[in-house]
């Protein structure tokens, strides 16, 4: 392999180094530590690795990985939402009994599989991507060991991504018993070749792929577990989870659809069909169940399902808006998300978590700092004005407008309204007066061992507050870069 190549691959290598390092440290002396700040170091490596890779894209390493501008994007910002994760964790797992070393190797490896998926460019790389993304989830959801919910979501989990597996492998088997090749550009261009023959195999391959695929994602009607395994994992990897995992499929499938285009896709008929349907089924069913909760965790399990359909309507549309609306609403999504789980992280405790409606109840009277930033999360969420979240809904709906996805633009507007309403329930119950004020905070996680905006966790909380607003009211920079990088999907 070539200097250029090597210096191209420059965010990956740092993100395979990464947790040989951590894994080499813990054999000298185990240190919680000296653990998490190299898993740190790692990651913010691969990510100012990344500028100097772009003079380098895009190019072509081997058959099996394109690094183009795009990839490095993606992988830049999946770097910097694992390193929220870690800063996030540390004080998380202070608090527990379990040897917290592994955990940061886990975590590592699961962000290198998920980079990889968004610079694959052949079925077995996207694959080895895929399988180091879920294995490595498997151990990180089951982490205390000790407990019954973090066990229990383990193995549904697991349950979840192999049969995601399954799918995949068949679907993909099918693909090249039609095409005979693996790498997308040449079936893409088999397939327009073909003009729609294959027949039931193609139809086939391509509903098995798409529904491995979902069931990654979580989108409805494939979803039906995902609510479970939110609430059962330790609150830093259900974070991790509902940004890492799932940004780094949705930037996958954007690329392949991408690639395959229109023609060879089927267009508005088998592919387009499908995913319209499944965007709109998830749109429904995430906000009309997430009314129903009580458990925040389930809560934002559920809008997760929602919004991975709002960002499946982007998908749809294609062309150059699309692809920034997509890039746009993933960088938003992402610090929203972590901001929402992260006041649920530092105000859980060693003995439980904090996920009731009950455990929020008057927090704005104990804990306002914590108070404001889940608010701005969830106005966030909800596409209020002045955050993230309105731009990127914004950009998403500019973006089906300009394709005439109108069923689809419908059900997002419609659904956006509907999802206002089960987070101002959070709100309202965090802005409630206590009952009795003079007894002290009525909510008993916010302790004493709840973060400060001092320390390590709650500055990564004001840090991802102020990106919040900055999306929503200086969005310039960040779209310029989006549209240097991620608008021109470039092939070497």
């Amino acid at each position: 392999m070539t200097s250029s190549n090597l210096l191209a691959l420059a965010p990956w290598i740092a993100l395979l180094a990464a947790p040989l390092a951590v894994l080499a440290a813990i054999t000298l002396r185990r240190s919680h530590l000296a653990s998490a700040l190299t898993a740190g170091a790692g990651l913010a490596g691969s990510a100012a690795c990344v500028p100097f890779a772009f003079p380098l894209a895009p190019r072509q390493v081997t058959s099996l990985f394109v690094v183009d501008r795009y990839a490095l994007f993606y992988t830049g910002l999946l770097a910097c939402a694992s390193l929220a994760a870690v800063a996030l964790s540390y004080g998380y797992l202070k608090k527990r009994e379990e040897q917290p070393e592994e955990f940061y190797i886990l975590l590592l490896v699961a962000t290198l599989g998920s980079s990889v998926l968004v610079a694959s460019s052949h079925f077995a790389s996207f694959f080895l991507g895929f399988e180091l993304l879920s294995v490595s989830l498997y151990a990180l959801i089951a982490y205390p060991r000790r407990a019954r919910p973090p066990l229990e979501a383990g193995v549904k989990y697991l349950i979840l991504a192999g049969a995601s597996s399954a799918f995949l492998l068949f679907g993909m088997a099918l693909l090249y018993a039609v095409t005979a090749r693996m790498d997308f550009i040449s079936i893409a261009a088999s397939l327009r070749s073909s003009h729609g023959s294959g027949g039931i195999l193609l139809s086939a391959g391509l509903a098995l792929f798409v529904t491995g695929v979902a069931f990654k994602l979580a989108l409805v009607p494939f979803h039906v577990w995902t609510p479970d395994v939110y609430m059962g994992a330790p609150a830093p990897v259900t974070a991790f989870v509902a940004t890492v995992s799932k940004g780094g499929m949705v930037a996958f499938m954007l690329r392949f659809v991408t690639e395959l285009g229109p023609g060879a896709a089927g267009g508005a008929g088998r592919l387009f069909g499908a995913l319209s349907a499944i965007a709109v089924a998830s749109m429904v069913v995430g906000n009309l169940a997430a009314l129903l909760q009580t458990n925040v965790k389930r809560i934002l399990a559920y809008s997760s399902i929602a919004h991975l359909g709002y960002l499946l309507v982007a998908i749809l549309a294609g062309g150059s808006l699309a692809q920034q609306a997509v890039a746009y609403y993933l960088a938003a999504y992402f610090v929203t998300t972590l901001g929402a789980f992260g006041v649920v992280i530092v105000l859980s405790s060693a003995e439980r978590e904090a996920e009731t409606l009950d455990d929020y109840r008057g927090l704005l009277w104990s804990r306002p700092w914590l108070a404001l930033i889940l608010t701005a999360s969830l106005l966030s969420l909800a596409g209020i004005p002045l955050t993230g979240g309105f731009l990127a809904k914004f950009y998403v709906f500019a973006a089906g407008v300009e394709s005439s996805l109108w069923v689809r633009v419908v059900s997002m507007v419609i659904n956006s309204a509907i999802a206002l309403f089960y987070y101002l329930r959070i709100v309202v119950a965090m802005f409630a007066v206590p009952p009795a004020a003079a007894e002290g905070p009525s909510i008993p996680l916010a302790a004493a061992t709840a973060a400060t905006p001092g320390s390590g966790a709650g500055m990564v909380l004001l840090a991802l507050t102020g990106l919040m607003v900055w999306l929503g009211v200086y969005p310039g920079p960040l779209l310029g870069l989006i549209g240097t990088t991620v608008s021109r999907l470039a092939r070497p």
